[in-house]
């Protein structure tokens, strides 16, 4: 490892290197929805689909982050992984609610986080992570154990009294056998908090919560990318992250502390009855 290298290991410093590449991609993602988006490829079932879009702005994340630290390792959704020397892990989702973007809608995000030991969100440290909502050019930012910021201002989670005054966001898998799992947990969740939002991009579910916007997120299944720099920036402006082993995945929750304990128990109880463990 370069002295270079060990000077840019201090967490501002990848902070300012992920928002700087995350706002290039951004700027990317929004000209070529301008040009109209190309179906690429579908993944875990025809809902679930690739553009080429997609594909494209995770190429440039990947090339500019090679370009500037060039021995760590990188996660990303649509190229995988790759392995690095230095401890630090780039995980990269190009385009959150890629179904939002193939629509026109304005909720989507390109993720860049960075983390330090394995890229699985159980185990890794976090260091640094950016969302930035390219329709709207608003930058959520932060560093682990640091400040989150929107556009600069300092962000804080809200403080709900009790579950009933609870806003809660959460998503749907891909699959109809997933669908109906979180249906039915969402049947059973819908009538003790104030109402849910399904916003249709983790990322900027997470960043919800660190904002206030939402008090909590929950979802069963997500991926690293799709979760890792919004779980920094909620986890900075003082969310509870949870996370536990649900059937045949995890479920991931982002929460105000004056409801997190409660709404855990309700989200793990309903799965358990949900599914069966």
């Amino acid at each position: 490892m370069t002295d270079a290298q060990i000077v840019t290991d201090a967490p501002d410093a990848l902070a300012d290197l992920a928002e700087s590449i995350a706002r290039e991609a951004a700027a990317l993602a929004v000209r070529r929805r301008a040009e109209g988006v190309e179906v690429a490829d579908r993944k875990s079932s025809i809902a679930d689909v690739v553009t080429a879009a997609d594909r494209e702005v995770e190429a440039l994340i990947r090339r500019r982050i090679a370009a500037a630290r060039p021995d760590d390792a990188f996660l990303g959704e649509e190229s995988g992984a790759a392995a690095g020397a230095s401890g630090l892990t780039w995980v990269v989702d190009p385009i959150d609610g890629t179904v939002n973007y193939l629509y026109g809608s304005p909720a989507y995000a390109v993720s860049i986080a960075v983390v330090r030991g394995v890229p699985d969100p159980a185990l890794w440290e976090p260091v640094a992570g950016v969302v930035i909502a390219p329709a709207t050019g608003q930058v959520y930012r932060a560093v682990a154990d640091g400040e989150a910021t929107l556009d600069g201002r300092p962000l804080a989670v809200a403080a709900p009294a009790s579950l009933a005054e609870t806003l809660v966001a959460t998503g749907f898998g891909y699959t109809a056998d997933r669908r109906w799992e979180q249906a039915a947990v969402l049947a059973g969740l819908i009538t003790e908090v104030r109402d849910v939002r399904r916003g249709g991009a983790a990322a900027l579910d997470c960043c919800a919560v660190g904002a206030g916007t939402v008090d909590a997120y929950y979802e069963r299944g997500i991926n690293p990318w799709d979760m890792a720099a919004g779980s920094i920036v909620a986890a900075a402006a003082g969310a509870v992250v949870r996370t536990w082993e649900a059937g045949d995945t995890r479920s991931f929750l982002f929460a105000a502390p004056s409801i997190a304990e409660d709404l855990v128990t309700l989200v793990r109880t309903l799965e358990e009855d949900v599914l069966g463990d």
